[in-house]
């Protein structure tokens, strides 16, 4: 969680600094964000039909997909390496 506050001052930070400065955001509107959310999800579509007809449950299938850190990323508390991870990797956030 602490990751997502510091990020968010760190954007309120440049909002202010862009104000300042009398420019305007580069960011697009919440529509567009909205939109490459349906991306990421649609993404995962295909992945997770090809489980379901291969007879799994939509659980069983979700998490074969690994669509989970697909879509969100790596989740506050997680870390590579971490057993429950199912991750190979022997890198350590700090």
């Amino acid at each position: 969680m602490k990751v997502y506050l510091l990020s968010l001052c760190a954007g309120i930070l440049v909002g202010v600094i862009y104000d300042l400065l009398g420019v305007r955001s580069p960011a697009p509107p919440l529509v567009a964000l909205v939109g490459l959310f349906g991306i990421l999800i649609g993404e995962q579509l295909v992945p997770v039909s090809k489980h379901l007809l291969a007879g799994a449950s939509l659980t069983q299938a979700f998490r074969l997909s690994d669509c989970g850190s697909h879509v969100f990323g790596m989740l506050p508390g997680r870390q590579f390496g971490d057993p429950s991870d199912g991750r190979d990797s022997a890198r350590k956030d700090a």
